[in-house]
């Protein structure tokens, strides 16, 4: 088969054949209309027809799942991603963490200094002895006042002093367990020099941004800790199809630089379009693997409900310069074959099938289902042998 780009000529011709009897508004029309048409439309002879081993059929209804590509990332719940800083200011004095350690709840990671640690020690005794001292005073005054000795006013007085000194206290002690003094073993004179950092999660080690000696406030992060055993994937859905989402529905993924394809399901959708007109879909992988880490991009196919639609075989359908064709057969004339090129938008494969949709009607049309790849070849300028 060779040249079949010349047999467009004969379209061309048959086109301006018909406005010839038009008026000179109608023949500029079509003149103009002309490339545009010829680029769409190729005929074959029927020795080209058979040579090329094309097959026709229509295409055929049925349930295919439409599947829609996403990008994400692995990401973790903010209670499985932990900041650690100290409660006060001070000095780092001793840690063991490097990135990628694991550590277990409540294990010490690290021990922090200051003598602001003892001064907080020292202020809660001298406070606990006031209020020991204070409460012996307002038992006192309320003796007297049963006795009708004293005033009404230096009770009340007793009472809000003690009142005062409890509240004291009590926010001193907070302070103290807060930063991990045993207040039992201070109240037996046994002062603490050091206090240390506790990891209230099991996880790995993912920052380390302090060194020994370093003098930190409280709001300096020191360390981040991540427990990966509860991995998701978080992924962006443009707009156009988040309402074909459901709850429940099953995502397949694969890493990047990956082959092996992994599972979850949708699990959250979000309520929020971003500025890039996404929503963000939070999935539960099917299962756990430790190896993973926060933060791995991925690219996920959502399955979505199956519908009827119009599917033709995988083979049909051509793909040039980032879009999909198929081809139709227009019209056959005696011994000629013209064929129609046609865009349509692919959305779901299945058992050799691809669902697909148009703007034309093509449910009744003669599609190429095998050579439509020699046609396109030989529309865009190539030679068929």
């Amino acid at each position: 088969m060779k040249n079949l780009k010349y047999n467009i000529i004969l379209i061309a011709t048959t086109v301006l054949f018909g406005v010839a009897c038009g008026n000179k508004k109608n023949t500029e029309v079509a003149e103009k209309n002309i490339d545009s048409i010829a680029k769409e439309i190729i005929v074959l002879s029927s020795t080209q027809f058979n040579n090329a081993c094309i097959v026709l059929a229509k295409p055929v209804s049925q349930n295919i799942n439409q599947k829609i590509k996403t990008n994400g990332k692995l990401d973790v719940p903010p209670q499985n991603l932990i900041s650690i800083s100290a409660p006060y200011g001070g000095f780092l004095k001793s840690t063991n963490l490097l990135e990628g350690m694991h550590v277990h709840k409540g294990e010490v990671i690290a021990q922090m200094e200051h003598p602001d640690y003892i001064q907080l020690q020292q202020d809660y005794l001298e406070n606990k002895s006031t209020l020991t001292y204070l409460k012996n005073e307002l038992d006192r005054q309320q003796e007297l006042a049963k006795e009708e000795i004293n005033s009404r006013k230096t009770l009340q007085k007793a009472k809000t002093d003690f009142e005062v000194m409890q509240a004291r206290v009590n926010g001193l002690r907070a302070k103290l367990e807060l930063i991990q003094i045993d207040v039992v073993k201070l109240e037996k004179g046994n002062f603490q020099k050091t206090v240390a950092l506790i990891s209230p999660i099991n996880g790995y080690v993912t920052k380390v941004n302090v060194n020994i000696g370093a003098f930190v406030t409280a709001n300096t992060v020191l360390f981040e800790i991540v427990d990966t055993e509860h991995l998701h994937a978080e992924i962006s859905v443009f707009e156009k199809d988040i309402q074909h989402i459901k709850i429940g529905q099953k995502v397949a993924f694969t890493l990047a630089n990956e082959n092996q394809e992994r599972f979850a399901k949708v699990h959250l959708i979000g309520r929020e379009i971003s500025e890039d007109r996404t929503v963000r879909v939070h999935c539960h992988l099917n299962k756990e693997d430790k190896d993973l880490l926060p933060g791995m991009y991925l690219t996920a196919y959502i399955d979505v409900k199956a519908n009827a639609s119009s599917t033709l075989p995988n083979n049909a359908f051509v793909d040039f310069e980032g879009k999909s064709y198929l081809f139709f057969l227009s019209k056959k004339l005696n011994d000629s074959y013209a064929f129609t090129r046609v865009e349509v938008e692919k959305f779901g494969e299945e058992n050799g099938f691809t669902a697909f949709t148009s703007t034309q009607d093509l449910s009744n049309k003669n599609i190429v289902t095998e050579g439509a790849y020699k046609l396109l070849s030989a529309m865009q300028g190539g030679e068929e042998e």
